[in-house]
């Protein structure tokens, strides 16, 4: 979508349009072109980007103001997009659309439509992510205006080794989940305000693995994390403030049952200089 249109244009409405007017004109646009009605369907899946990313400008005062004064040529990478990825080349996914607007829906995971249906197959396992670790870290005034490297010992959450994290016993203790079958998946039928409408959602009973543990890891008692003592490097770079927080990616704790770790949150104390 490089030639963009007008976002008013997209959505059909008046550069005078109330708020409470873009959620109804976005709504009926989204209902129109959404994957569950268009399975397979590109260009009707373009469209439905197309209308999420210009609600998403225009529901925004401060994306709007901009917009109005800059038009289409500022295109999403001049507003950072819904979320901060913005919908163009490599932005948001149906998910991240999905999970900004779903109230525009009515609710549910995946908008009310019942998990995204045929549009994305497959097993619908929604990757889990391990709580962040917040610290205080105290820096002189040399070491703020120099940048320093920290070497602490923090306790936290780590993947368990005797199950590699998948909470079972030896890492093998599973049986089919009855549920799903080991699909992963769930068919169901939902009423919507264009009738009846079957989709797939994520299995909840094993959440997408398609497997259910049969005898929980002894080490872990099935959670998959154990907590313990880790030694974590970083540096801080020059020029930080009293009272900023810096962020290390992957080093907070590990998440339940195999993810994504969390992060570690660095908040800046300065020690006063006599």
């Amino acid at each position: 979508m490089d030639n963009k249109r007008d976002y008013y244009e997209v959505l059909g409405v008046a550069k005078t349009a109330t708020k409470d007017e873009l959620k109804k004109a976005y709504r009926k646009l989204a209902l129109k072109y959404h994957p569950d009605k268009n399975p397979g369907d590109k260009v009707a899946e373009e469209k439905f980007k197309e209308a999420a990313e210009a609600y998403d400008v225009l529901s925004d005062d401060n994306k709007r103001a901009k917009y109005d004064q800059w038009g289409p040529s500022m295109g999403p990478s001049g507003f950072g997009g819904a979320g901060g990825g913005g919908f163009h080349a490599g932005g948001m996914s149906m998910e991240d659309i999905f999970s900004h607007f779903g109230d525009i829906f009515g609710g549910g995971s995946y908008g009310g439509f019942g998990g995204f249906g045929s549009a994305a197959g497959g097993r619908r396992r929604r990757q889990q992510k391990g709580t962040d670790l917040r610290i205080k870290v105290k820096l002189t005034l040399k070491e703020i205006s120099e940048g320093v490297s920290k070497k602490l010992k923090l306790p936290r959450y780590v993947q368990c080794q005797h199950c590699n994290g998948t909470g079972a016993k030896d890492g093998t203790a599973f049986n089919t989940c009855p549920t799903c079958h080991g699909s992963g998946v769930i068919s169901q039928v939902q009423q919507t305000i264009l009738g009846p409408m079957e989709s797939t959602a994520t299995c909840p009973t094993c959440h997408g693995e398609g497997k259910t543990i049969s005898e929980k890891c002894t080490f872990c008692n099935g959670e998959g994390i154990v907590r313990q003592e880790e030694v974590v490097e970083f540096t801080i770079p020059a020029g930080v403030q009293d009272g900023m927080t810096l962020s290390i990616k992957g080093k907070g704790n590990a998440a339940r049952h195999g993810g994504i770790n969390g992060d570690l949150l660095i908040v800046i104390e300065e020690i006063p200089d006599p």
